[in-house]
């Protein structure tokens, strides 16, 4: 009689390990061909984007409330095209891309009002990690939900020396967009 109570209780300690609430939590990583992430800069002589098309993304997603809770990206710095090659090799050299090869940010702080987010997180760039806070808009089609945004950075920073041109230096501050799609 004893190891009825004993057997409850550790099926119940189970089943609270576990978490009901949980059960509708689950991790969704984004789709890699719908997913981009874009810089955008500016030279006093041009400006361009260089885009990076190889940007991994998991997100925690609870199906109950239709609401994001945790997110990470990871994109690698030598991924980012802007359409010429001269310029993007500067770029990797200046940012130094092999002794930092990753641009990632992650962040557990997200409040969800439907199609507008306000996400907190680490943005980890050049070494240097910062706290930024990223207005986000959702949108949902077909079986995909997109989460879009953009926000501006500096690249003082993040400890990285302006790329020049004709020994003119681009302007500190450039602007960040993402576009990451998952299936739900």
């Amino acid at each position: 009689m004893k190891t009825i109570p004993l057997f409850l209780l550790t099926g119940l300690a189970l089943l609270c390990s576990f978490g009901f609430t949980n059960l509708a939590k689950r991790k969704i990583m984004a789709d890699k061909k719908a997913s981009t992430i874009t810089y955008a800069m500016r030279h006093p002589m041009h400006s361009w984007e260089g885009v990076s098309r190889d940007v991994t993304a998991a997100i925690v997603y609870d199906d109950e409330t239709k609401k994001l809770e945790t997110v990470a990206v990871v994109a690698k710095v030598s991924s980012f095209d802007s359409q010429n090659a001269n310029r993007d090799s500067h770029a990797i050299e200046t940012m130094e891309g092999i002794k930092y090869p990753n641009v990632t940010f992650a962040s557990q702080q997200v409040q969800d009002n439907g199609n507008k987010l306000t996400v907190t997180g680490n943005l980890t760039f050049h070494g240097v990690t910062k706290s930024v806070t990223v207005p986000v808009t959702r949108k949902e089609s077909g079986g995909m939900v997109v989460y879009e945004g953009a926000f501006d950075l500096k690249l003082t920073d993040f400890k990285i020396e302006r790329p020049t041109l004709m020994m003119v230096p681009t302007d500190d501050e450039f602007k960040m967009k993402f576009s990451l799609a998952f299936k739900l």
